[in-house]
């Protein structure tokens, strides 16, 4: 999850996203005023509901609070998601997610300001949906977006 400030009065908010290893496209993205177990849980929810073939799913994450919740994990068993984390001080395995972020901050955080959460929403989706996935290539895809990795498949 990630922490940034989009308002003109410096309010916070928080960003969710969970991301395909195999293509690097973003399959749920979630904003929210409060960074908790109930902010991952509608994500991998987001998530689940658009990518139906997601059976047994193996969901790669650090070992922050939101995480390692009883109402997180629960819901992850419920799901048939399998939990794998990082160990403590080691950053190397989330280094994709690590990626998505910076991207995300670069190209669009340090480019907007909101003044409501729907037009912060609205951004957030049009911005990750249609331009990271369909628009943006990517050095991983060998320059080709997601959605043209994910073609070839």
């Amino acid at each position: 999850m990630y922490e940034f400030y989009l308002y003109f009065d410096g309010r916070k908010r928080y960003n969710c996203s969970i991301i395909d290893l195999y293509d690097r496209a973003v399959v749920a993205t979630l904003n929210s005023s409060h960074i908790d177990a109930e902010l991952a849980v509608q994500t991998l929810k987001i998530g689940l509901e658009r990518n139906h073939h997601l059976q047994g799913l193996l969901l790669h994450s650090v070992q922050g609070s939101q995480y390692t919740s009883r109402t997180f994990t629960n819901f992850c068993k419920e799901a048939g998601v399998l939990q794998s984390m990082s160990k403590a001080g080691c950053p190397y395995d989330n280094s994709p997610m690590e990626r998505f972020y910076g991207t995300f901050k670069a190209e669009f955080i340090r480019k907007h300001r909101f003044s409501s959460d729907e037009e912060l929403n609205k951004a957030t989706m049009e911005y990750v949906y249609v331009y990271y996935n369909h628009t943006r290539p990517h050095s991983f895809n060998g320059y080709q977006t997601p959605f043209e990795k994910k073609a070839q498949a």
